[in-house]
């Protein structure tokens, strides 16, 4: 028995190679015309403008940035995002007091916020350039999402963001905006304290300085007056005046000398730790395109129509049988 199942085989795998060679020529013609209607839907896509074209080049510059994650906690993250007025998104990304959470993880999303899409879409009038026409909010935050990726690198603790489009200078300030973006929103959630920090001391630094300057002024123009002889009259109060204003220039040079003090300290400390939100990589504009692989889409096409005119001999092939066996004819007929 193991013999006839073994001939039996044989002959069916020689009958299906007789079928193919019976029908080579249709299988050859198959895959050939569809081999030359793909590389000249392939060359006309690259020749056309990326306007007119109906498979432009794409190109895909990419920013990369590291986001510290080793102070934060679920608990701190949280806090964070309530004191920043964010706490109804503590629980829309995951992030609770009991389980660990990620700054990382908290730029991915914020890349899927509809604030931030349509700050996106609006800076660079999205909806004319894509031609969106209906739903005009819903459908730009649809095509933005598919057009901007990020993601982090579990490896190396990157995030990175890209944005793929036919224009890539167009694309590259795409990208570099969205930078900038998340950096202010990490700022005005003030998750870098030290940073925070910093910028309120610049500000009090700034504000006590003009107020020496001006107390300075003040003092100077009432010993001017004083000296050319003006309101003798009232000397008892150009004194009072004078003690007064000294006192608070006194004063006022001592909060700025305890500022800067801070100030230097804070620098130091803010050098020998790694801030919150760092960018590593900017997006420069790409030089060779992301997509689409024309020759990939050849190879797929040419094996795809090969493959698929052998299935097509073989089920033509079932059909002359058919046709040729009478009772599965008179069977299709409804007579048996």
């Amino acid at each position: 028995m193991n013999e006839n199942t073994v001939e039996n085989d044989e002959i069916d795998l020689l009958e299906l190679v007789s079928i193919v060679l019976q029908r080579k020529w249709f299988i050859i013609s198959i895959t050939v015309i569809a081999m030359m209607v793909v590389i000249i839907y392939s060359i006309g896509s690259l020749v056309l403008s990326p306007e007119k074209s109906w498979a432009p080049n794409e190109y895909t510059p990419k920013a990369l940035m590291l986001i510290n994650d080793s102070s934060s906690s679920g608990g701190g993250l949280s806090s964070m995002l309530a004191s920043s007025g964010l706490g109804s998104l503590v629980g829309i990304a995951g992030v609770n007091a009991n389980s660990g959470s990620s700054y990382s993880a908290l730029a991915v999303y914020l890349t899927g916020t509809n604030t931030f899409l349509d700050n996106v879409a609006d800076k660079f009038n999205l909806i004319q350039r894509y031609k969106i026409k209906m739903s005009i909010r819903a459908v730009s935050r649809l095509v933005l999402k598919k057009k901007i990726k990020a993601e982090i690198d579990k490896d190396s603790g990157v995030f990175s963001i890209s944005f793929t489009d036919t224009d890539p200078v167009f694309a590259q300030s795409v990208i570099n905006y969205c930078v900038s973006y998340l950096e202010q929103r990490f700022n005005e959630m003030g998750i870098d304290k030290n940073k925070l920090q910093k910028e309120n001391l610049e500000k009090n630094i700034d504000t006590t300085y003009k107020e020496i300057i001006r107390l300075e002024g003040l003092s100077h123009n009432l010993d001017r007056s004083v000296t050319q002889g003006a309101n003798i009259g009232g000397s008892g109060l150009v004194v009072l005046e004078s003690s007064r204003i000294q006192l608070e220039l006194a004063a006022q040079k001592q909060v700025y000398t305890q500022l800067k003090t801070q100030y230097e300290v804070l620098k130091v400390t803010m050098a020998s730790e790694m801030p919150v939100f760092q960018v590593l990589e900017y997006a420069e504009v790409p030089d060779q395109k992301s997509g689409p692989s024309r020759g990939k889409l050849c190879l797929i096409v040419t094996f795809a129509a090969f493959f698929g005119s052998i299935f097509l001999v073989f089920l033509l092939k079932a059909i002359d049988n058919i046709k040729k066996d009478p009772i599965a004819v008179a069977k299709l007929k409804g007579k048996v």
